[in-house]
Formats: structure tokens, C-alpha cells, sequence
């Protein structure tokens, strides 16, 4: 939903840390915004062993909650699954499955109504599909690519899990809830209505205990109590008309970054204090955000403008922008097992982007369906998934 880039801010009150705002048409590049970010050094990483949230596996790094998605390293249940990219094709009604080695689409498979995401579940052994307007999710089996029979959910958006593995999470955008169901049985366990619009993307706090939500339709960003299963709080974005998207934890557990493709770029968020956030742009439709396999940098789509922009974590700024050659609109996605490719979907031009990670340089573009959208590279590597197009500890 693309839109032109309105360039006027909200005052966000005394408690916000002001830095210097930069609109698209100011002329100043990401040069100039990452010196103001960097004004502002990232908090030291947490060293002592982390008292997590009952029932979830041990952090395996306090100072890195990706140590677990190095390059290949693959847990023993996905270990022997194919590699495929499956690719969601929202006005197609269908998951066009890709052979990353050949790049070529190797079978189409029909899903429910409006496929937006296929998440990995919390035990790595499922895909779900989420068919939103068909309220159901279709189950594909990663180690034959074969659909299953379909499970009645009332409009999946989008869909996590919570760190222990017992609960799923539907994010219910158009019912306005966030709805816990068991993982395995997808059975309502408790509905939680929230007052904000459109919620969607979602990320966990270190500890597992709490997580951030997006709702891109009222430009707001909610914090919800994991064991409660409770917004515990909830603050409007200080920019006219925000639209947050993706969700983010940093590699030390502090720091929460959330995509806004209205604002052009990322909130940049402690997710413990909750405060108002700061904010850093990086190009028109800022919209998905993946980490690389080494948990230096995170890659921002930046689907208005066809872009790349790269975030070095520990520089607290962005050092890159790739574009794609003829333009695209690259939107959700994941990284190869090996780190090599980033692939993201081109959600209006009915295509698959691959791109190498280490120039920038794409390596193919794939027809699919129309409007692709959640794409799942897997597998990947990782002991758990916390769902969405593949969020790995």
C-alpha cells in the first residue's frame, strides 16, 4: 500500500530522544543520519546468564540471541529436508515452490484464500500457510513438500510462536486480537482484543517474555506479557500517518527495530523501558528486516524504492544500499542456510529476487504468482522458530 512520503513529524512529548529527522526530500543521505544515530552509542551487550521465561530453551549467547543461525548449522529435524524457497501468492490462491540451486519454480501448490506468510513452526517440522480471507492454514510437510489438510483459524494474518513452543499466535488484523492457540492443535487457548488497528508483525525480547507488535493501521506499537498474555503497553509513533511493518530484536536482546513504509525507515525502540523511539530513515517503503548469518548486519527491503539498505549492528548505522537493477518492490523474506542469499518476494511485480549477500549483486529474478508476499527460505538453521517468515534461536 504504497503512498507518497508525507515529510511533517508530531511533537513526541519531553521523554523522546530528539535527533535530527531527515525526510526524503532534504537532500541528505544516509551519511548524515547514521552521524546523528551514532550520536547515541548501543548499550553494552548483556554477559550474565539469562533467567528466561519458563519452559523455553536456554540462550545459548546473552550477547547474541542469533548464535544458534550460524551458517549450515542446521538442527538434527531439518537436517535432510530439501532446500526450497515457498513463496505465497496472495491474489493467486497458491505457494509457488522454488529450487534455490536452479533457481526455477518446481511445482505451484494450491492453498486457501489470500496466502500472506508460510511460517516454520516452533518445532521446525511444519510450514503453516496462512490464508487470511480463507480463515484456515494449510500444513506443508518440508521433508516432501507435500500440503496437508487444511485448519480452520479465524483470519491469520500473520502467525507466531511463543518461545516455550505451547502456544501459537495469531495475528488477528482485521478481528483486532492477538489469539493464543495451541501449537500443535491450533485450539483457541485465549483471545486477547487490542484497541489499535491492523496488528502484524511481532518480535520476543531476549528473555522470551515479553514481545513488541506492529499495527501498521493506526501507526502504533504494542508490548505484550508472554505468560500473561497481555498488552502491558501501547504508544501512538510520532510520525502523521506511520505504518509499521516488520519487527526486529537486536542481537543483544536491548534494542527492537520496526520497518515503517510510510515514514521510509526504522524505529529504533528499547524494548524494556518502552520509551519513544528514535528513528533512522533508509529508503521509501522500508518494509522487512532479516539478520545476516554472522548477526553483523540486518538487511532492510526497502519495497517503494527497489532498494537494500544494510544496518552494521555494532557501528550502529547504515553502511550500504544495494538496488536492484530495473527497479522492483522487494518485500518479505529470509537468508539462505548458508548466508550466501538473501531472497525476498517482489509483492507487485509477481516475482522472487535472490541476492548475494556479500556484493549486493542480484543473481536471479523468478516469476511466480501474483503478489507474493511471506516468503520462507528453509530450511535454515536455528533450535526453534518464533514463526512469522522465519525467526530462528
Amino acid at each position: 500500500m504504497p503512498a507518497t512520503r508525507t515529510a511533517r513529524f508530531l511533537a513526541a512529548g519531553a521523554a523522546l530522544t530528539v535527533l535530527t529527522l531527515l525526510s526524503a526530500c532534504s537532500g541528505q543521505g544516509p551519511h548524515h543520519e547514521n552521524e546523528a544515530l551514532g550520536s547515541k552509542a548501543p548499550a553494552q551487550p548483556r554477559r550474565q546468564a539469562v533467567d528466561v521465561l519458563p519452559g523455553m530453551p536456554p540462550v545459548q549467547d546473552p550477547t547474541d540471541v542469533y548464535a544458534a543461525d550460524r551458517p549450515n548449522q542446521l538442527s538434527p529435524v531439518v537436517r535432510d529436508f530439501p532446500s526450497r524457497v515457498y513463496v505465497p501468492n496472495t491474489n493467486s490462491d497458491t505457494v509457488s515452490v522454488i529450487d534455490p540451486k536452479t533457481y526455477r519454480v518446481i511445482e505451484t501448490i494450491p492453498v486457501g484464500r489470500q496466502p500472506q506468510h508460510v511460517v516454520p513452526s516452533w518445532d521446525l517440522k511444519t510450514l503453516w500457510v496462512n490464508n487470511d480471507l480463507g480463515n484456515s492454514l494449510t500444513p506443508i510437510d518440508p521433508s516432501t513438500g507435500r500440503a496437508g489438510k487444511r485448519v480452520a483459524v479465524h483470519d491469520p494474518y500473520n502467525l507466531y510462536f511463543t518461545p516455550d513452543g505451547k502456544y501459537a499466535i495469531v495475528m488477528a488484523s482485521k478481528d483486532r486480537q492477538l489469539v493464543f492457540r495451541d501449537a500443535h492443535t491450533m485450539k483457541t487457548v485465549k483471545a486477547v482484543p487490542v484497541s489499535c488497528a491492523g496488528v502484524n508483525h511481532a518480535d520476543f525480547s531476549v528473555d522470551g517474555r515479553y514481545f513488541i507488535v506492529s499495527c501498521e493501521f493506526s501507526g502504533e506499537l504494542l508490548k505484550v506479557d508472554t505468560e500473561r498474555m497481555e498488552v502491558i503497553g501501547q504508544q501512538k509513533l510520532p510520525f502523521h500517518g506511520a505504518m509499521p511493518q516488520d519487527v526486529k530484536v537486536a542481537p543483544d536482546g536491548k534494542l527492537f527495530y520496526i520497518a515503517d513504509m510510510m515514514a521510509d525507515g526504522l524505529w529504533i525502540l528499547d524494548g524494556d523501558t518502552f520509551d519513544p523511539p528514535r528513528f533512522l530513515h533508509t529508503g521509501k517503503g522500508a518494509h522487512g528486516l532479516y539478520v545476516s548469518r554472522d548477526s553483523r548486519v540486518m538487511y532492510i527491503s526497502n519495497r517503494g524504492e527497489g532498494s537494500v539498505s544494510l544496518f552494521d549492528f555494532k557501528q550502529h548505522r547504515l553502511t550500504a544500499k544495494w538496488h536492484l537493477p530495473g527497479g522492483g518492490s522487494p518485500d518479505m523474506g529470509g537468508v539462505s542456510a548458508d548466508g550466501k542469499v538473501l531472497w525476498l518476494s517482489g509483492r507487485y511485480n509477481s516475482e522472487v529476487y535472490a541476492i548475494d549477500t556479500r556484493t549486493g549483486t542480484e543473481l536471479a529474478r523468478i516469476h511466480v504468482g501474483s503478489g507474493p508476499h511471506g516468503l520462507a527460505v528453509y530450511p535454515q538453521p536455528g533450535r526453534y522458530s518464533l514463526g512469522h517468515t522465519g525467526i530462528f534461536r
